[in-house]
């Protein structure tokens, strides 16, 4: 348990800074724009791989993740089916799209989903610090996003043709599927849909 918290409070620790323009800005002032970037990067991948080993851990190791509800067999499916859009709205998070530009903030959005899919589904101390954290922190983003006026990386690109929205859907259907099938169980430990095993 103690090495998925630790990979929580990286990786969320780290992405705490954009929030705060004041913070970001002088940490850039200080040691330079790129070196920022380098660090941001490499702090997030850090935690990001610190949290998936955590979790994973936990996995094979139940009688270290107690069980607080036993959700209904239901709210799996509901939760695999909230995944299509996530991974439609993650990819759109990259690609300029207008999809993108509909959603003004698809990386959140997708986030927001994910944790919420995975919270309804999942019934371990595990699943509700990994899953509530990063839904807490995405609403926290939100909010924070509309009070900065953040517009994202891609700020307000829109292409001529709807044959980005294409590659949008298509990638992350592609991404979808390839988790369903056996991504997720190599990546978690956990098949999403056991019965399809």
């Amino acid at each position: 348990m103690m090495v998925l918290i630790v990979g929580l409070i990286l990786f969320l620790g780290v992405h705490l800074v954009p929030t705060s323009p004041e913070l970001r800005d002088g940490l850039k002032e200080r040691i330079g724009e790129v070196p920022y970037k380098i660090i941001f990067s490499l702090l997030s991948l850090i935690g990001l791989v610190v949290i998936v080993l955590g979790y994973h851990k936990l996995q094979l190791h139940p009688g270290k993740n107690p069980i607080l509800w036993e959700p209904p067999v239901w709210t799996r499916h509901i939760a695999v089916a909230l995944m299509l859009p996530a991974m439609i709205l993650l990819v759109a998070s990259v690609i300029p799209s207008r999809i993108r530009t509909a959603v003004r903030h698809p990386m959140l959005i997708a986030i927001k989903t994910w944790a919420f899919a995975h919270l309804i589904a999942n019934g371990d101390l595990g699943a509700l610090l990994l899953f509530g954290s990063f839904l807490a922190f995405a609403v926290y983003d939100r909010v924070s996003v509309k009070r900065r006026g953040a517009q994202g990386p891609l700020g307000n690109a829109v292409p001529s043709s709807s044959i980005n929205d294409v590659i949008v859907v298509v990638l992350g259907v592609a991404l979808y599927a390839a988790l369903l099938l056996g991504g997720h169980q190599w990546l978690m430990g956990v098949s999403p849909m056991p019965e399809l095993g």
